[in-house]
């Protein structure tokens, strides 16, 4: 399913957040959101995700705005993964993991056995099937990353819609995570703080700052050390993989210019129009 954000803004506490940001994201894409604490990537992936309502511009799914969907139809078209979570919820993680289910079916405590397998199957490919009956409220932050991203595939929506998702996970369960992402086939938007994780595992890359999309287009294009610098404050190196030939970044120190200075064009910036999958 086709993701189209048009000419986007959001505000949020009564102050933009997200300011005429425009990408399309064709079906079966992995766009990765890069930049700051405070650049508005959470904010633009709720209102994809309808949690948040544009102050201008539209969010459309295969050309039709997301606000003439009801709300149990948006839960068909789309499954969130938020950076934030209550860690009290008092029940079994398959029943936590069946949530998703909702908007397919009569509601919850009511499960078809194809409701339940799905949920199942779920666990079984993020590696966590072992924690089926345990307390949600008793795993550890990675386990929960884990669960919550088996309830989002469980919702079995053509759109996933994720902020963070591999927060609390070593490094192994972060490779896991991206990897079962791209073999979703889904429609995917996903917020990320590790560019080279996020080179490694996205189709493309869009980097926010200060609320507007500063560079979109293949990761090889986008990051490169005078973004980093820019956006980031951090001086770095670019090498290629040794193996897969890819840019590679190495952060070497703070940089003494100041950052999210934008005054100059980026000239890795591609066409907010389209993404094109390398």
């Amino acid at each position: 399913m086709r993701v189209d954000v048009e000419n986007l803004t959001a505000h949020r506490g009564g102050r933009p957040v997200v300011t005429d940001v425009s990408v399309s994201v064709p079906s079966g894409t992995v766009l990765g959101l890069l930049g700051p604490n405070g650049s508005g990537k959470s904010t633009l992936l709720r209102t994809v995700a309808g949690l948040a309502t544009p102050s201008v511009g539209r969010v459309c799914f295969d050309g039709t705005d997301i606000t003439a969907l009801k709300r149990k139809e948006l839960a068909r078209h789309v499954a969130v993964m938020a950076q934030e979570h209550s860690e009290e919820f008092e029940i079994a993680v398959l029943d936590m993991v069946l949530l998703g289910r909702i908007p397919h079916g009569r509601g919850y405590g009511r499960d078809s056995d194809r409701d339940i397998a799905l949920a199942r199957e779920a666990l079984t490919r993020v590696g966590a099937a072992h924690l089926e009956a345990r307390p949600f409220s008793a795993l550890s932050g990675g386990e929960r990353q884990r669960v919550l991203f088996a309830r989002a595939l469980t919702q079995d929506t053509p759109v996933l819609v994720l902020d963070e998702p591999t927060n609390h996970l070593d490094i192994a369960h972060q490779l896991e995570l991206l990897d079962l992402v791209r073999a979703t086939d889904r429609t995917v938007v996903v917020a990320l703080h590790d560019l080279n994780l996020a080179a490694r595992s996205c189709d493309a890359i869009g980097v926010l700052a200060e609320g507007r999309l500063l560079s979109l287009g293949a990761p090889d294009e986008v990051l490169h050390t005078d973004l980093v610098r820019s956006v980031f404050g951090v001086e770095s190196t670019a090498v290629a993989h040794p193996r897969s030939g890819r840019r590679h970044l190495l952060f070497d120190a703070r940089s003494p210019l100041k950052p999210n200075d934008h005054d100059s064009p980026n000239p890795s910036i591609t066409t907010q129009e389209e993404i094109s999958t390398p």
